[in-house]
């Protein structure tokens, strides 16, 4: 039965959650979101991300304001992009000021992301408790400048003393949607969703919202030995991979072949799966995880402080999942992924280790963490 937190005030607690980019953001935001709701009925909830993200979307959608702001980060090409970014952080620390100051909140969470660093800052600057989660096993530039002002720090791995005073932090895991802590495994309307068949193997295989350059090349290499032996694959490409995937598997139209620009109902796909492939971003380890799925990480090279790879490697350290490099993937995915689908001994053994590392209240904790900042 869920503990409802019953606060006494003049008026509503009012919270800020700051923060987005991706869904690896925004997903745990929202999560938090309606675990504080369900903690304090009247509770009033203010979103600010950047423009033109994610969150702009996705967080209306999900029934929640939101404010944005004009901030980026540095590009890794060169362009004329960069030039605008020390103006536009600025503009933004001058907005994040006057939204604290004119919404005038009792709790700020930040979540990471490009808006999460000048709201938090503008926070701490006027002694508005201040909560931050880090969701990797390896933190950032910007949550350790920020530790320094929070109150508490959530994380989700163990040994982040490394990063953070060991007494501000609290082991609560990272939020997975409630739709995907609440799968089913092997579900009939996940069958039927996909129009797959319930006696297959099934691969599941995603890079993110825009696509991983790498995984993608590497389906399109392998995907008819998987189609060929019986197993049916369920591909995210992303969207700036899609046509493309769509335009080299023009023959397979007749296999047990579903190829998406995006998964909406991601928990279907987790339900069918017997195997997945994936980044080894934050989120997708704890949805992994939580669900006990047998999982081959690729991590991306491309994130600040090679942080995919230490997600990676806390699970593979611990037996609990496979891990191939980026630069490795396309000529590797195929033998490694058949292996463990012909192998359901081995997958058991990693669905097994996997377990003894999920949280699956992670909401739950980090929104009791935050209500008891306030007096």
């Amino acid at each position: 039965m869920k503990k409802e937190v019953f606060m006494p005030q003049h008026k509503p607690i009012r919270a800020i959650i700051a923060g987005g980019g991706t869904g690896g953001h925004v997903f745990p935001a929202i999560a938090i979101a309606k675990a504080l709701k369900e903690k304090v009925k009247d509770i009033q909830i203010l979103f600010v991300g950047a423009k033109g993200r994610f969150e702009m979307k996705k967080v209306p959608q999900a029934g929640f304001h939101i404010i944005g702001l004009n901030i980026s980060g540095l590009q890794r090409r060169l362009t004329y992009k960069n030039l605008l970014v020390p103006f536009k952080l600025i503009d933004s620390l001058a907005r994040a000021k006057n939204i604290v100051k004119g919404w005038k909140p009792d709790l700020v969470i930040g979540v990471g992301g490009y808006a999460s660093f000048p709201v938090v800052r503008a926070a701490a600057k006027r002694k508005v408790p201040v909560v931050i989660q880090e969701q990797n096993s390896y933190a950032g530039i910007s949550n350790k400048i920020l530790s320094k002002k929070a109150d508490k720090i959530c994380v989700a791995y163990e040994g982040m003393e490394r990063f953070f005073p060991k007494e501000k932090i609290y082991l609560t895991g990272n939020p997975v949607r409630k739709e995907i802590i609440n799968t089913k495994p092997k579900n009939e309307e996940a069958f039927k969703y996909f129009n797959l068949n319930e006696n297959k193997k099934t691969l599941l295989v995603f890079g993110g919202s825009l696509g991983a350059k790498t995984i993608n090349e590497s389906l399109k290499k392998h995907v008819k030995q998987f189609l060929y032996n019986n197993v049916q694959v369920i591909w995210q490409t992303g969207k700036l991979y899609y046509n493309e995937a769509i335009e080299a598997t023009k023959e397979l139209e007749n296999f047990d072949l579903r190829i998406y620009e995006f998964i909406d109902r991601m928990d279907l796909a987790y339900s069918v799966a017997d195997l997945v492939v994936s980044r080894s971003g934050a989120i997708a380890v704890s949805e992994i995880a939580a669900l006990q799925k047998p999982a081959i990480f690729v991590p991306s090279p491309h994130v600040a402080e090679d942080h995919q790879t230490k997600n990676a490697m806390a699970l593979v350290n611990l037996q609990a999942a496979k891990m191939i490099k980026d630069k490795d993937i396309v000529e590797k995915l195929g033998s490694v992924a058949m292996e463990l689908l012909d192998d359901d001994a081995k997958r058991h053994y990693l669905a097994e280790k996997m377990g003894g590392i999920a949280h699956k209240n992670a909401a739950e904790a980090i929104a009791e963490v935050a209500l008891s900042l306030i007096e």
